[in-house]
């Protein structure tokens, strides 16, 4: 559907490290966007949807490890950012899926969305940092996730090739309808 050229953060070193050795390797070469939802999400890097018939549920394959979460205070999931899916149902957990990934995509949101939904959040996390609220506000993102998943890059280029994959036609289990592969290289 397009390109999209993403750079990875040296404040999550655990997970840019798995991320481009899994890119050397060609581990998501052929593999599919398996979950597209608009104004939330586009996730990718099960193995298993390779070969994967039409309409299968996928979402459930890849290596059997696990990675240690890395939130960082200064990195929020807003549009554009690259995160790990975490290895449980959990949102605060503690390890994330060996080879799965997400793209937020997310939608906007005012001042007083942000204010509800600080004031749900537990006392022991921090409020919104300002950077994050200019950015919720302007580029959107999924505040409710802040701070709970490993944000590990973002999208430099191709936020439209984003936007088509995630409004792309689905069927019931979010699975795109039409095949969307993924081809991973790393640039010089």
């Amino acid at each position: 559907m397009g390109r999209m050229v993403i750079a990875l953060y040296n404040e999550t070193p655990v997970h840019r490290d798995a991320f481009l050795r899994s890119v050397r390797e060609r581990y998501y070469d052929s593999t599919l966007i398996h979950r597209a939802i608009p104004e939330f999400l586009i996730q990718g890097g099960d193995p298993t949807s390779r070969t994967a018939e039409p309409g299968a549920p996928l979402g459930n394959g890849g290596p059997d490890r696990t990675l240690p979460s890395e939130p960082h205070p200064r990195l929020h999931p807003v549009k554009g950012a690259l995160a790990a899916v975490p290895a449980t149902t959990e949102p605060a957990a503690d390890q994330t899926h060996g080879s799965q990934f997400f793209f937020v995509v997310g939608r906007t949101y005012n001042a007083t969305d942000l204010d509800r939904l600080a004031a749900r959040r537990k006392d022991t996390e921090a409020p919104f940092t300002p950077e994050a609220v200019e950015a919720y506000t302007t580029v959107g993102g999924l505040p409710h996730m802040d701070g709970h998943y490993t944000v590990f890059g973002e999208v430099l280029e191709g936020l439209e090739v984003l936007d088509l994959i995630a409004n792309t036609p689905c069927n019931q289990q979010d699975r795109p309808i039409t095949d969307v592969r993924i081809w991973m290289r790393e640039l010089p």
